[in-house]
């Protein structure tokens, strides 16, 4: 046993040195965002509650991408490994959410909600999920708080038929779009905190969330996460908006499939008195940003990829 770890230590190295590893784009942003989050929970946030576990689990993510792209080329006939690396982005995300808390407390600690209430007054002359909630019919709710829930799925399911329709090139763009993407929504809590309108507005409803039979439970699972500081900007919105993007450009089945679904997604992050309208507003831009930034990244990465490299080192596209 002990010779064969040697041995897969040695080959790996050999791997490594020899230039065969190759980082795709979400690997650098992955790797680069949990160090950096990683760094600053064992330094200049060190005080706060729970950093040193949290610096501990950011520093395993930030590691992921190096470890399983090595064992990738060091074994290619095991397909299993290069399929774990290539979605080593869902891990990250579903882990990453609830290690924030720390980070937040250190860069902010004050909660943002008045501000960011006081700016949907500005717009509207209302609180758009106080206003929508005399609006909706209970069987209306219902369906959107369903599709509310889309947002665990519909990113995942445009990267499964990305992944085994072979359009790897399509499904790494999208994949660094999208860790583009929760990278800067992720800071953004960070700097605006938020609880979002169904705590800080309470006072304002009447009465608890009505649906028919599912809405109560779809309600109260959303406020079982340890974080809750994330309504700026809104992920569900912004995430929704990017796959959208993404299937229209390279797989508009999905795109036909998850339109109206996606669309009654975005819808519930008001009803469901999950978001402030400015939240959704300024999802808008920064997909806009993120899609920019993976386009460009990625064609770079294909120049780079067409002309000669050199035989040492990692690869990065």
């Amino acid at each position: 046993m002990r010779h064969l770890r040697r041995v897969l230590h040695e080959k790996t190295l050999a791997g490594a040195l020899r230039g065969e590893v190759h980082l795709r784009g979400v690997d650098v942003v992955i790797l680069v965002s949990c160090s950096l989050a990683a760094l600053a929970l064992a330094g200049p946030a060190r005080w706060a509650p729970g950093a040193t576990e949290s610096s501990v689990y950011f520093l395993a993510l930030a590691l992921g991408p190096l470890v399983l792209r090595t064992l990738e080329s060091t074994f290619p006939q095991h397909r299993m490994l290069a399929f774990v690396a290539s979605f080593w982005l869902l891990p990250v995300l579903s882990v990453s959410h609830g290690l924030l808390n720390p980070l937040v407390d250190a860069i902010t600690p004050v909660l943002r909600d008045a501000q960011l209430a006081a700016m949907d007054q500005l717009l509207l002359g209302a609180q758009a999920s106080v206003l929508l909630g005399h609006m909706v019919p209970p069987w209306l709710t219902e369906i959107l708080m369903v599709c509310y829930y889309g947002h665990f799925i519909w990113p995942v399911a445009l990267a499964g038929v990305l992944y085994f329709t072979g359009q790897r090139s399509s499904f790494d763009e999208y994949l660094l779009a999208l860790s583009l993407f929760f990278s800067f929504n992720y800071f953004s809590y960070a700097l605006v905190p938020a609880i979002g309108p169904r705590y800080f507005l309470s006072h304002a409803f009447s009465e608890p969330l009505v649906g028919l039979w599912l809405t109560p439970f779809l309600d109260s699972v959303m406020r079982t996460p340890p974080f809750a500081r994330d309504c700026f900007p809104s992920g569900h919105t912004g995430v929704t908006l990017l796959v959208l993007l993404y299937a229209f450009r390279f797989e508009r089945r999905v795109f036909r499939v998850m339109l109206l679904p996606g669309l009654g997604l975005i819808a519930a992050t008001l009803v469901g008195r999950f978001h402030y309208l400015t939240d959704l507003l300024c999802a808008v831009p920064l997909v806009l940003v993120v899609v920019g930034l993976a386009l460009v990244w990625s064609r770079a990465g294909s120049t780079s990829q067409s002309s000669p490299e050199p035989r040492a080192g990692v690869r990065t596209a």
